[in-house]
């Protein structure tokens, strides 16, 4: 069983518009799931739904205490591509001796030409495959939590020299 624990982030379709607000769109990690008709039993759990830049440490306890209270041992996060590394990195120092893998989107979930599908799929993939430890999962690669970087020019992730 896979467990998803979401937090927000353009990947869920939540458009951050300015600082007062964020404008939802009706879209779901679960929306994506049915449409690509999964055969593998999976929970959905709504952690949180925040732009990643708004994240806290908090937040961050929260995520670790329900990875530590469920008996999966694959779990997937979806969240803000803004700090998507300093999530994996908190994650990672803590030793939780399960398979993590953290995904999001850089194009609106709801979006026509959105990546998200194809990066939740991907996570997903490589979830079932990978060894215990954290990871993320972005546009065809995986990063371990403790060699990777978000290259602001590029938007794209990338493994630190």
């Amino acid at each position: 069983m896979i467990k998803i624990l979401t937090t927000g982030g353009t990947i869920e379709g939540l458009d951050y518009v300015d600082d007062k607000g964020i404008k939802k769109t009706n879209i779901s990690i679960g929306d994506f799931l049915d449409r690509a008709n999964v055969d593998f039993e999976y929970e959905i759990e709504s952690i949180f739904k925040k732009d990643s830049r708004a994240i806290t440490e908090k937040d961050r306890e929260l995520l670790v205490r329900k990875i530590k209270e469920t008996s999966a041992t694959n779990i997937l996060i979806t969240h803000g591509t803004f700090t998507m590394e300093d999530t994996a990195k908190y994650i990672g120092k803590k030793d939780l001796n399960k398979t993590i893998v953290l995904v999001g989107s850089f194009i609106l979930g709801s979006s026509a030409d959105t990546d998200a599908p194809f990066n939740l799929g991907y996570a997903i993939s490589s979830l079932q495959l990978l060894k215990p430890d954290v990871y993320i999962a972005m546009n065809g690669q995986i990063f371990n939590w403790n060699n990777v970087s978000k290259n602001l020019e590029t938007n794209k992730f990338e493994r630190n020299e």
